[in-house]
């Protein structure tokens, strides 16, 4: 039986603000909760106990009669006539003894933001809103770079009840634009630049070009990180500066919109996904404060973007008191291992990073634990792909055998996750140890029964507050529901394969659009990866199975290698090998084919669906739209690669 990598401590689990909440929840109800799983238990069955308990718990106002009114998917209600402003929580956090946020840019030092501060430029930002005439409802966007700026604009947002949406600057004016501009904005925050990589990107041009695009804009707001002047522009330092505003929060409705936030987009444009104050504000504060044990001793760095939903959710560690950390910048610059070095000198406890980087890592014999003082760190968070045992084992190894390895699998649907961890339930490696409280999430097969120790879709049985209000321009709801509930009504489908194990833990396969069907035998690509991209010499591996006429299957594997490497006959033996080995015969593929690169969307999330489709015959502007791609030419190189297969 597989032995667990990481065993909570008693002393750890006794002082876990999980079990502080399993006390006041017992003290509620009256029920004893024995461990984790009963307690998850009764989140899932008693909806309204649950998050009637986490309003309680964390004090955010009276609890209503009813929590929960009507429990239908899409459409639950949740806390009716209750009023609130995200931004509420954490004004309540603000304290003088620890910083609010770090601030870190490649090679430069750490700056502390005060909580003094980061409300005063917050309360002086959101002024400037308002004489501007924004009001509640209308839509301030940003393209800006992970900086504390980035934090107190959205701030300043949501405290007058305007709606947030960004994006990060590595998108292309027509990229920001796609998805930005379908919100008709009324101001734009922006930064003259960025650093990546020792390298300077000044983004004048697509500044231009997005307001251009943006006819509905009243102002522009610049921050200066190159020294370049845009012109017609607001200065950041001038209409956030420091004085004797306070913050004035708008209260709104439980459902007001707080943030628009953008799937991939890699197949039309990009949906704009609206969640709400309330739902928002609930959901992190449990997955922060219980899930993660993150509270006001904390500094939570997660490495991402204000592209991506987790940057969503590390502000929200300020909704526990906790001090974030805002990186802009490689996370291997200019050292493979430079997240790790950030993380020492910002005695981060909580870091956030990907799978992805954590093999890049491995691969150059980085050793984190020896060369940098992370006695701080207590937990390491993983999303963005499934975690292979072999990583997990090499953080334990690597960073630390009393550090917890959380991996994290959810969505920027719900901007949470589904399943992860705790700090009271042990990690086995590869696995994800548990569901979120409050989350009903199962694994059903094709006719919508549960399956166990079998691959089965991942389905939410149950509603959950952070589900989305509705889609950005999706009058009737047509778009959300197709999105979620065409295969099992009034059930949302998310499109991951997964297994629950006889722990109750999780494996996640990866999607299930994209699922690998040899010979009737469904299968993760993930389980390749994970097996392929422990070779020296790969660099990353994308496989696809493409359905042909007459009912042939071809399953090619595209390898990129490593610098220096060469696909000889024995790299090729060694590819089959392992995948055989690690994950079964019937994963061998039929081609093994070097390839330049593999293509992604900009959340990191390789192109599997619109590649396969490539080699179906269509045509690329047909399967993916280009701006939503990190390396667009790498989709010209797949096109003109695909010949046609057919079985022996």
């Amino acid at each position: 039986m597989m032995q667990p990598q990481w065993v909570p401590e008693e002393s750890a689990v006794a002082r876990a603000r999980i079990t502080d909440f399993a006390r006041f929840a017992s003290s509620r109800t009256g029920i004893e909760f024995a461990d984790y799983h009963a307690l998850w238990e009764w989140s899932v069955r008693d909806l309204d106990g649950f998050w009637g308990a986490v309003w309680e718990y964390f004090e955010l106002g009276p609890v209503p009669a009813q929590v929960l009114v009507g429990s239908d998917m899409p459409g639950a209600q949740w806390f009716p006539g209750i009023r609130v402003n995200y931004v509420d929580q954490i004004v309540r956090q603000a304290r003088s003894d620890r910083p609010a946020v770090l601030s870190v840019a490649e090679g430069g030092a750490v700056i502390e933001l005060s909580w003094a501060e980061l409300l005063s430029r917050t309360a002086a930002f959101a002024r400037t809103l308002r004489e501007q005439g924004v009001a509640p409802g209308d839509r301030v966007v940003g393209y800006l770079p992970d900086i504390p700026e980035t934090v107190i604009a959205f701030l300043a947002t949501a405290s007058i009840g305007a709606v947030w949406s960004a994006c990060g600057q590595d998108y292309s004016a027509k990229a920001a634009l796609d998805r930005l501009g379908q919100l008709e904005p009324v101001v734009l925050v922006t930064a003259d630049g960025y650093r990546y990589g020792g390298k300077t990107h000044d983004k004048r041009a697509d500044i231009a070009a997005l307001r251009a695009g943006l006819p509905g804009l009243r102002a522009t707001v610049v921050v200066s990180r190159l020294g370049d002047e845009v012109p017609d522009a607001l200065d950041w330092a001038t209409v956030s500066a420091p004085g004797d505003d306070e913050i004035v929060t708008e209260a709104v409705e439980f459902d007001h919109p707080l943030w628009i936030l953008f799937s991939s987009g890699t197949t039309g444009l990009p949906k704009g996904i609206v969640h709400g104050h309330g739902g928002v504000l609930v959901e992190h504060l449990k997955a922060t404060a219980l899930q993660s044990d993150i509270g006001p001793d904390d500094v939570f760095f997660w490495y991402t973007s204000p592209s991506w939903m987790m940057w969503n959710f590390q502000v929200a560690g300020l909704l526990a008191g906790a001090t974030i950390v805002c990186y802009d910048g490689s996370p291997g610059y200019p050292t493979p291992d430079a997240l790790w070095d950030i993380a020492a000198r910002t005695r981060t406890t909580v870091l956030g990073t990907s799978p992805g980087y954590v093999l890049a890592c491995m691969k150059a014999g980085a050793r984190p634990g020896l060369e940098h003082d992370l006695t701080a760190l207590r937990t390491v968070g993983i999303t963005g792909a499934s975690l292979p045992e072999s990583s997990a084992l090499w953080l334990g190894e690597h960073v630390g055998a009393r550090v917890q390895v959380a991996s994290i699998s959810g969505g920027t649907d719900v901007v949470s996750a589904f399943i992860g961890a705790a700090p009271n339930v042990p990690v086995w490696p590869g696995e994800l140890s548990v569901p979120f409280l409050g989350v009903a999430m199962d694994a059903w097969d094709e006719s919508g029964q549960p399956v166990r120790g079998a691959v089965g879709e991942l389905v939410i049985t149950a509603a959950m507050p952070s589900m989305p209000l509705r889609f950005w321009h999706d009058a009737d709801g047509t778009r959300y529901r197709a999105a979620y509930f065409e295969m099992f009504p009034g059930v949302w489908r998310h499109g991951d394969w997964i297994t629950i194990t006889e722990r109750g833990s999780v494996v996640v396969h990866g999607r299930s659009d994209s699922t690998l069907n040899r010979h009737g035998i469904r299968m993760g690509s993930a389980d390749i990866y994970q097996a392929v991209e422990s070779l020296p010499e790969i660099a990353e591996a994308l496989v696809i199975g493409v359905e042909q006429p007459g009912g042939g299957y071809w399953m090619p594997l595209f390898v990129v290698l490593a610098a220096g490497a060469e696909l000889t006959d024995d790299l090729r033996d060694r590819i089959a090998s392992v995948i055989r080995a690690e994950v079964s015969p019937r994963h061998v593929p039929d081609e093994i084919i070097p390839a330049p690169g593999v293509p992604h969307t900009r959340t990191g999330k390789k192109l599997e669906v619109p590649i396969k489709k490539l080699f179906q015959g269509a045509e690329t502007d047909r399967v993916v739209e280009r701006t939503a791609v990190d390396d667009p030419d790498l989709l010209d190189w797949y096109a003109a690669i695909r010949v046609p297969k057919t079985d022996e």
